[in-house]
């Protein structure tokens, strides 16, 4: 090949490449802008959670499907906590009956997911979650996939044995951070404790009203 064709060559090859990356920027609709919120960080770009199937008092498995068409806030805990779980799910009740004026099939959702398969059942678990507000979606699973599902949501839990040395007295410390799930059932945003639970219920509003 001519020495002098390589050049042109090269030339051809960038302006074909930046040609078809013009194109695509021209012809790909940008997603919507979401509203600026107050109490929840939105990430700059949702993630794509990996697939998961926790477990249900139903025995419908709860995978992403189940979450779509909603925001949803994910909150890992156990039925045995002491403070953090029954103080947060007692707040995020707060926000769901602010959400009750909302129509059921957009009305923003609350999960909590228990982090101790051993103790805690389906069954329990949504007992426990229900206590507080009856809207509320409940699940947990076997181990492998509990640590699976908290790793992709950026959360963490450890079993921690209690000082008795009785393998049935222990606790969990888990993170005490709200996972938001857009209505693609994708992480797309987070919240620290302490909770602004108006700002919250707020923010999921102004959401949902700006989805539809």
């Amino acid at each position: 090949m001519s020495r002098r064709l390589v050049p042109v060559l090269i030339v051809a090859v960038l302006a074909a490449g930046l040609g078809l990356w013009a194109s695509q920027r021209l012809h790909t609709p940008a997603a919507p802008a979401l509203p600026a919120t107050h109490a929840v960080t939105l990430l700059p770009t949702p993630r794509e959670l990996p697939a998961f199937a926790l477990q249900q008092e139903s025995g419908q498995p709860l995978t992403q499907d189940s979450l779509k068409g909603h925001w949803t806030v994910v909150f890992l805990g156990f039925t045995h906590c002491p403070d953090v779980c029954p103080t947060t799910l007692a707040e995020l009740a707060g926000a769901q009956k602010q959400w009750a004026a909302l129509s059921a099939d957009i009305r923003p959702r609350v999960l909590f997911v228990s982090a101790d398969p051993e103790r805690d059942t389906p069954q329990l678990v949504a007992q426990y979650a229900r206590a507080f507000h009856p809207d509320s979606l409940a699940a947990t699973a076997p181990l492998p996939q509990l640590e699976a599902f908290a790793r992709s949501l950026s959360l963490v839990f450890m079993k921690v044995p209690g000082a008795s040395g009785d393998p049935a007295d222990y606790s969990i410390d888990h993170s005490a951070a709200l996972v938001l799930l857009d209505p693609q059932a994708r992480m797309a945003g987070v919240t620290q404790p302490p909770f602004d639970v108006k700002g919250i219920a707020a923010d999921l509003e102004m959401l949902t009203k700006a989805a539809r």
